[in-house]
């Protein structure tokens, strides 16, 4: 299992807070600390990242052992975030309607990509023939509601999608997800639910919640190998 916290905007443009973040996403058991590269990423915009911070991300997740991943939203971003040699990345739904070529061109590279599917409409999936490219069902409501999963998928594999990028309430649904074959976990995380500064705060959960999905998730999986 993977289980990926999304910190996203959630710091608020507050370097103690990516700080505080970074902690509680290793403390809850989060494999790997998720953040966003070129979206509301100017100077005068809250989630501004230059090569300075980057580098600060890159020591604190370090320092908390915990792996580091990116959303890559422009070409600028992605020569950026080359420059520190991270072992993955991820391709926004956005990203896949918005700048496709760049979606192309991060896949290209062979590192292990996590790709979110939200806002594909067509019935064929791109990068079918990629295999470092990992399928993440995603619906882009925020939140989603119970009534909006309609097309929720009955199972999960290599052949339709490999894990869940989740904007419900609670851990419910990907703990379903996991019973379903999830091997992977994108979450939001934030440290105040009633925070107004973005919309995610909201849709996140709290660091004990993560640890429980982790813990729970885990738990589920390893029972789940023995079951037919």
């Amino acid at each position: 299992m993977i289980f990926i916290a999304e910190i996203g905007l959630n710091h608020n443009g507050n370097l103690g807070l990516l700080h505080e973040l970074i902690k509680q996403a290793s403390l809850s058991g989060a494999n790997i600390a998720k953040f966003q590269l070129g979206w509301r990423g100017k100077k005068d915009e809250l989630n501004y990242i230059d090569e300075e911070t980057l580098s600060l991300i890159k020591k604190i997740t370090t320092y908390y052992e915990i792996e580091p991943m990116f959303s890559i939203f422009t070409s600028e971003a992605f020569e950026l975030a080359k420059k520190f040699s991270f072992n993955r990345y991820k391709i926004a739904s956005r990203t896949l309607i918005d700048n496709f070529d760049l979606a192309k061109k991060i896949v290209a590279e062979k590192k292990e990509t996590f790709v979110s599917f939200g806002f594909w409409e067509k019935n064929e999936l791109p990068f079918q023939n990629d295999n470092n490219v990992k399928k993440l069902w995603c619906k882009s409501k925020y939140p989603t509601s119970p009534w909006d999963l309609n097309d929720f998928p009955k199972s999960f594999n290599s052949e339709t999608f490999h894990g869940l990028s989740d904007h419900t309430i609670g851990i419910e649904l990907p703990l379903i997800a996991i019973t379903r074959g999830a091997t992977i976990i994108e979450k939001h995380l934030t440290l105040d639910k009633s925070d107004t500064t973005i919309r995610d705060h909201a849709l996140s959960l709290s660091p004990k919640e993560f640890k429980d999905l982790v813990d729970l998730g885990n738990s589920i999986y390893k029972m789940s190998k023995y079951l037919d």
